[in-house]
């Protein structure tokens, strides 16, 4: 992810560079629209925080703590459609309604004296735990435009985004047939930032754009399965990031 991360940053650059040397302009009345459309597609990686709950008793409850961490960052994509309203020569107000697709998979582990062990291994109990949402995507940003240079113009997004996951049941609901031990909520509000760059071509504008969600409210449900509580009771708190690479059409 740091190796992608940093092809993505050097690509920019080297697009603010080549910039600097006169080209005629495409979509020389483009930045002068009150109000444009367009639609976005991506790429993510969901990772999620946990605080563990290490005051947990085992010895009151009768039941073993639950060392939870997720195995590793999985990719996913999202969609959206772009609305865009001029507020200046440099700030837009920007609305992007859409759905994404993400992976995560929790994995549980036995802990004792402050050591991780082997992964838990109980009768009907998924472990790891997936738990792939389908997130419905309300973002509202801000974005702060540079001054343009021939047909590339860099530009830093930022705002909130209140996701809901359409694929996680109502809190403390667990279908009869399911393995699954512990959920995540359905709603969560998210602080988003990132940078990109507005390429002018003949008949569009394209814009390649990274951007980082941080989680603002705590994820984790925290009525467990009545068979297995203690899977969700070892977990304080959860909160969630997610990484994306997006490529507006405009």
């Amino acid at each position: 992810m740091r190796k992608s991360i940093l092809i993505i940053s050097l690509l920019l650059l080297t697009l603010g560079a080549s910039g600097q040397v006169e080209r005629p302009r495409n979509l020389t009345a483009f930045d002068l629209k009150r109000i444009h459309f367009g639609f976005t597609v991506g790429v993510n990686s969901m990772d999620v925080g946990f605080t563990r709950n290490y005051d947990y008793q085992s010895e009151i409850s009768g039941r073993e703590f639950r060392y939870a961490d997720l195995s590793h960052p999985l990719p996913g994509f999202q969609v959206s459609i772009v609305s865009d309203l001029r507020l200046s020569d440099n700030w837009n107000l920007r609305f992007l309604p859409g759905i994404s697709f993400g992976s995560r998979e929790i994995w549980f582990f036995e802990y004792s004296n402050g050591v991780v062990g082997e992964p838990v291994e109980l009768p009907n109990v998924d472990n790891p735990v997936p738990l792939g949402p389908a997130f419905l995507d309300f973002p509202l940003h801000f974005k702060y435009r540079s001054e343009r240079v021939n047909n590339y113009r860099p530009y830093l997004v930022g705002g909130l985004n209140f996701r809901f996951d359409m694929s996680s049941k109502k809190p403390g609901f667990y279908d009869s047939e399911s393995n699954e031990y512990i959920k995540f909520k359905r709603g969560d509000l998210y602080l988003e930032f990132g940078f990109g760059v507005d390429n002018y071509l003949r008949y569009f504008k394209f814009a390649p754009e990274l951007k980082l969600a941080v989680g603002l409210m705590n994820i984790i449900d925290s009525e467990g399965r009545a068979e297995h509580p203690d899977f969700a009771e070892s977990i304080e708190s959860a909160r969630s990031f997610i990484l994306m690479l997006n490529f507006h059409f405009e």
